[in-house]
């Protein structure tokens, strides 16, 4: 779907107090954007902000960043983090926003970065064969992610061809799976805050695909630094 600009979304997100205009500065001192150090989570891909302004508020012991690509749909977020914390009474000061190519995300987080947990809600499926490595949960990037992880990946989707291949995408990278289901729905006890894109495909009989991976240590550290650089010559190349 394509969004229609909104000349008002970038100058809304340049005064808002909890937007970084330049993560790129960031780098090494995410922690330093925030007033208590405490583990850092990530949400790629935040759309219109319905998960993060559901997880942010109810987990004030985390610092968070939720980072989309369109001014148009991190302002949705912005409004949605602010009614949130305003309706709980409570300080809005453990979530930052940015817009970023997620492509490139090692441009705006180091090594020294770690995070604790990386959330991925019904990214795009990108389903034509030359698109598929701009996926989200392709190995070149999640090779990325797995050099800033001490944590957990948890990652939901509606599509089952991405799903089912991603299952394949995660060991490539260096990861194990430790959850997985094709029906989250069915499973109360695995299921946590729905996103806007979930309630919907709930709400056409879609099933909901789930799984939570974490680094494996056994993989050799070589191998990923070897993946690592591949992925980079790629990024550059889409430049």
């Amino acid at each position: 779907m394509r969004i229609r600009c909104k000349p008002w979304a970038k100058p809304e997100l340049e005064v808002c107090p909890f937007y970084i205009s330049d993560p790129k500065a960031c780098k090494g001192q995410w922690q330093a954007q925030f007033p208590k150090t405490q583990p850092l989570r990530l949400e790629l891909g935040c759309g219109k902000g319905g998960f993060i302004a559901q997880e942010a508020p109810a987990n004030p012991e985390y610092n968070y960043i939720a980072i989309d690509i369109k001014n148009e749909m991190l302002v949705l977020a912005k409004r949605k983090l602010e009614a949130a914390y305003a309706e709980q009474q409570l300080p809005l000061d453990n979530v930052r926003i940015m817009i970023d190519n997620i492509m490139y995300l090692r441009e705006c987080f180091a090594e020294t970065d770690r995070l604790d947990r990386i959330y991925i809600n019904f990214c795009n499926p990108w389903p034509r064969g030359k698109h598929k490595k701009r996926r989200l949960t392709h190995p070149r990037q999640l090779v990325q992610y797995r050099m800033l992880l001490d944590g957990e990946i948890w990652f939901k989707t509606d599509d089952d061809e991405l799903f089912e291949e991603s299952l394949e995408y995660f060991p490539e990278a260096g990861f194990r799976i430790t959850t997985m289901t094709r029906d989250l729905h069915s499973e109360p006890t695995l299921r946590y805050f729905e996103t806007e894109h979930e309630h919907m495909f709930d709400e056409m009989g879609k099933k909901i695909k789930f799984l939570i991976a974490e680094p494996d240590p056994s993989v050799p550290e070589e191998s990923l630094r070897e993946l690592l650089q591949y992925s980079e010559k790629y990024s550059e190349r889409k430049r």
